[in-house]
């Protein structure tokens, strides 16, 4: 294993992982005939113990080896896999290094651990390549990655020649890319500064869908027609998602980027303080072949803050030219997302600013560089009820229509006034007693 893994040349930052690394010295010194020890077993132990959390966190079952190696192959960002994710493998000088890389793999997936286990006195790895994970509940944000791997780990097992390895994994990057982009469909920007913009997935995302919001037809109409339009590469808008809170603003992005995750698109939630970073962020996404949408949730401002200036550079007006591959989505409780007062309707008396109305106009100038502005607004009381009776059915809730609706009534009365999330937040309630 150790002379494999040294003759990586394309996958090669695979060869750094820690577990391919550790196996690889232990495999290393059986090889030389030196005596594997105490410490050596505990190596081992903590390379399977990292297998094993790998496993758990993504839902991996079966042969975790060959999961393992498939999620290996998945996420190795080099120039074979990122210009595959774009094009497809094509014809090129480098087919060669990369054919060279998927013999070595092959040989790994068939690796016999026996040696390694008998010189260890141990059976770990014998385990690993059939292994059976105990029966959890699955996180819904990982199902879909799970099933990539372990069908990738499957197919890769059963193919009978390199030239067979090779197309099975650049049909998969062409199909679904490389790397985090490839995997995961939510991300948040960290704030590690000295290492440049690190996009980090985003775990637990809900898995809400647009049925799951009762009502707002036409504005879940309006944001559907608009995705759809990025996705096809079209012409399509920026969207400001405004009106009242607990309405389904919010619930209505995230539910965008669930249903069309697997047409490509991505979201990067990015808080108002990071958007002097936005130009980083759009330099690391812009050459991906995946869609992003930059989501703000809460969007707004108030008169002493300037931060709206990076984001009105970067939606339109700025030197550079926001990648077509990227949309903004926000969301705001504001129409116009900065606050405005009366004196800016009387600077030229007041503040004595040549030119009339110049302070309102940077103010309105932000919220104009949305070109799609769709309105969530409270539900009058016979959509609050409508709202209220379909969760109850949705959740098993049996109560005669008119007790429903009282109890719903008294609930709103005392959190807040009619909305879909005070709907939410009572049927919560009456499942809790």
């Amino acid at each position: 294993m150790d002379e494999l893994i040294s003759n990586l040349l394309m996958y090669g930052k695979s060869a750094e992982h820690s577990v391919l690394s550790t196996l690889a010295e232990l495999e290393g010194a059986r090889k030389r005939g030196i005596p594997l020890t105490v410490e050596e077993r505990k190596c081992a132990y903590r390379a399977v113990r990292e297998l094993l959390e790998l496993a758990t966190e993504y839902g991996f079952n079966e042969n975790l080896w060959q999961n393992y190696l498939s999620f290996l192959l998945m996420t190795d960002e080099n120039p074979f896999t990122l210009t595959a994710e774009k094009v497809g493998a094509g014809e090129g000088s480098v087919n060669r290094f990369v054919e060279r890389d998927f013999h070595i793999f092959r040989a790994l997936f068939r690796y016999d651990f026996g040696a390694l286990d008998a010189a260890l006195g141990t059976d770990c790895f014998s385990v690993l390549t059939d292994y059976r994970a105990l029966p959890k509940p699955a996180v819904r944000c990982y199902r879909a990655v799970s099933e990539k791997v372990r069908a990738l780990s499957r197919s890769l097992a059963a193919v009978e020649s390199d030239e067979a390895f090779f197309h099975t994994m650049s049909e998969f990057y062409r199909a679904y890319g490389v790397g985090k982009f490839g995997l995961n469909a939510a991300f948040r920007l960290e704030d590690y500064e000295k290492k440049g913009v690190l996009l980090k997935a985003i775990r637990n995302m809900d898995a809400v869908k647009f049925s799951d919001l009762i009502g707002y037809e036409s504005q879940k109409e309006e944001l559907r027609k608009n995705t759809e339009a990025f996705l096809r590469g079209q012409r399509a808008n920026n969207v400001l998602l405004y009106g009242d809170s607990g309405t389904g603003k919010s619930t209505s992005i995230k539910a965008v980027v669930n249903e069309y995750y697997k047409d490509g698109l991505r979201m990067i939630e990015i808080y108002k303080y990071q958007f002097r970073r936005l130009s980083e962020v759009l330099a690391e996404i812009k050459n991906r072949n995946y869609r992003f949408i930059i989501y703000m949730d809460d969007l707004s401002f108030e008169e002493n803050e300037s931060e709206y200036k990076f984001l009105k550079a970067v939606i339109e007006g700025g030197v550079e030219t926001r990648p077509e591959n990227v949309l903004i989505y926000a969301t705001s409780n504001r129409r116009h997302l900065i606050r405005e007062i009366w004196r800016d309707r009387n600077d030229v008396e007041q503040d004595a600013d040549i030119h009339r109305s110049d302070t309102m106009e940077e103010k309105l100038s932000l919220a104009n560089r949305f070109g799609l502005s769709i309105g969530y607004y409270k539900p009058e009381r016979r959509a609050y009820h409508e709202i209220v009776t379909a969760l109850a059915e949705r959740h098993g809730i049996t109560l005669e229509r008119e007790e429903l609706l009282r109890r719903a009534d008294c609930f709103e009365l005392r959190h807040g006034g009619v909305s879909g999330r005070t709907a939410q937040q009572f049927i919560n309630a009456e499942l809790g007693n």
